[in-house]
């Protein structure tokens, strides 16, 4: 039996950063075909719907008729996914490793090889995904001041928030620490 979770991995490879390890193509909007997809990785149908609606971090979409799937966010490829503008809460969160303060306090966040910086609406979450990288540091991020400045922020069918970056001035005297 395939294991969903590794499937789920490759499929995240394939499409947010490498589609010609199976011979697809993403059209401009981060699209792939279903049918390819399915005939590259060698999985039912079945099982791409499983992974798609149990993802815990709603990571894939399809179409409304199921025949193009697409990753929504995490990108390292060059498309443009249209996501609404949002008004974001007052304050959100970004979780990194604590290695890269000296670069993030002297250039903010940048999307480096993504579309967009990744910010989550709570403290939890971002150190989860600091932890991802070693010793986690989270920054408070005044989202609604950004706006109120002309920073335009969206947010992904998963909840993960995205803006283009962060500049250093937003974050000083904001960062915490989490031990």
């Amino acid at each position: 039996m395939q294991n969903p979770t590794r499937i789920s991995k490759l499929i995240s490879k394939i499409l947010r950063h490498k589609p010609e390890m199976i011979g697809i193509t993403l059209d401009s909007e981060g699209w792939a075909d279903t049918q390819a997809l399915i005939a590259g990785i060698q999985i039912s149908q079945e099982m791409l719907e499983e992974i798609v609606n149990t993802d815990a971090k709603q990571r894939y979409s399809f179409n409304e008729d199921k025949s193009k799937i697409r990753a929504n966010y995490g990108h390292s490829v060059k498309i443009i996914i249209h996501y609404p503008e949002k008004e974001p809460p007052e304050f959100l969160y970004h979780g990194t490793a604590e290695r890269f303060l000296p670069s993030i306090q002297e250039k903010g966040l940048l999307p480096m090889q993504r579309l967009y910086v990744h910010l989550s609406k709570d403290i939890e979450t971002a150190i989860t995904v600091g932890k991802r990288h070693g010793k986690p540091y989270v920054f408070k991020i005044p989202a609604k001041a950004m706006q109120e400045q002309g920073y335009i922020f969206y947010q992904a069918p998963n909840g993960v928030w995205l803006t283009k970056l962060i500049p250093a001035n937003f974050l000083e005297n904001i960062a915490k620490r989490v031990d």
